[in-house]
């Protein structure tokens, strides 16, 4: 049997869209590093979702996103506060801290957000030449437990961070999955919350590869290409990535490709919650579900879909969507993982 996947939305394939997009720009010279008519238009569409004074980079994975976002706002004795589970802490290896010098401060969470108290708690001896200096708030959007921070949420981390100099930085890997959620424009809980910059996620939304480094604040980004270069994210044919964002970014295409996988995550959620001796431990609020059964069961169970256990010692397993799941599978999930619930009872 052909396993099917919910282990991650990095698993589906690419959008037709984005596909033909990839095609289209393929039967042309064009010129390299970013010199092209699809990067400019890309960029443009950018503009027309943020505002025109704002710069935009594109890179080609989450990692150097993030790891050159947080190069661009710190020098090597500055540190960068987090959740404990940020993607930057558990799952980019040591990189942030390789490439930047800086020291991660983390922030226990339950929720996968990270609040103001919290931050102000890490918040310590500024101006002691002996202690790293604080100097950027990082956050997910969605967080690696797949809900939301609100508008409101954002704008007040960016408070603080206002009140003591620092910067904040957004990893929106899922931004679009969170948009889709709150059912709000891109810059309503980015650059009019008080983002300072974005890494915007293509990759997980559709695209083969490539995101964007995007500024509110201009001042960041003044010395940011020479950053790319060096951290070796500059694209030779970035045509084929402005193409992709072009197309992601036309006739609300992330918006479709978003929504339908938040809303296989909601139809799984209802389908586990029949389920008798399944707990769902986290708020569905994007394309992921996270929930509890027996280990003897997910051992099954994997048989048949493939999915990661999350937390090892609780056997707390996260199930991710994709624009490419179908109901079908869904119910499948379900049905099999019922099935199973009553042969082991």
């Amino acid at each position: 049997m052909t396993r099917k996947t919910f282990a991650s939305d990095n698993y589906a394939g690419v959008l037709p869209e984005i596909m033909n997009a990839l095609n289209t720009a393929n039967q042309v010279h064009a010129g390299s590093y970013g010199a092209d008519e699809y990067t400019s238009r890309a960029i443009a569409l950018f503009k027309t979702c943020f505002g025109s004074d704002i710069e935009v980079f594109f890179v080609y994975n989450g990692t150097g996103a993030n790891v050159l976002s947080l190069s661009a706002m710190t020098r090597s004795y500055n540190s960068v506060i987090c959740s404990d589970l940020a993607h930057i802490n558990v799952d980019e290896s040591t990189a942030p801290e390789k490439f930047t010098g800086c020291k991660l401060i983390t922030i226990p969470t339950v929720d996968g957000k990270i609040y103001p108290d919290e931050i102000v708690a890490k918040i310590q001896r500024i101006d002691d030449q002996h202690h790293p200096q604080p100097k950027v708030i990082s956050i997910s959007q969605t967080t690696e437990y797949a809900t939301v921070y609100s508008a409101d949420e954002v704008k007040a981390i960016s408070k603080v961070a206002r009140q003591y100099g620092l910067y904040l930085h957004m990893d929106g890997a899922r931004i679009s999955n969170a948009a889709a959620s709150l059912g709000a424009d891109f810059a309503s809980f980015t650059r009019d919350a008080g983002v300072d910059v974005l890494s915007f996620g293509g990759t997980k939304n559709g695209m083969m590869f490539g995101e964007a480094v995007v500024f509110f604040n201009r001042t960041l980004a003044e010395h940011f290409k020479y950053i790319r270069k060096q951290g070796m994210q500059l694209h030779s044919k970035m045509r084929f990535i402005g193409a992709q964002f072009e197309a992601l970014l036309s006739n609300n295409l992330w918006k479709k490709s978003a929504t339908h996988a938040n809303e296989m995550a909601s139809r799984l959620y209802r389908g586990l919650s029949h389920i008798q001796g399944v707990s769902i431990t986290r708020p569905v609020q994007a394309n992921g579900v996270f929930a509890i059964f027996p280990p003897e069961v997910t051992e099954k169970l994997q048989e048949h879909f493939y999915f990661y256990v999350w937390n090892e010692k609780t056997h707390e397993v996260r199930l991710m969507c994709s624009f490419d799941t179908t109901p079908e599978e869904v119910d499948e999930f379900c049905k099999v993982l019922s099935g199973l619930m009553r042969s082991s009872a």
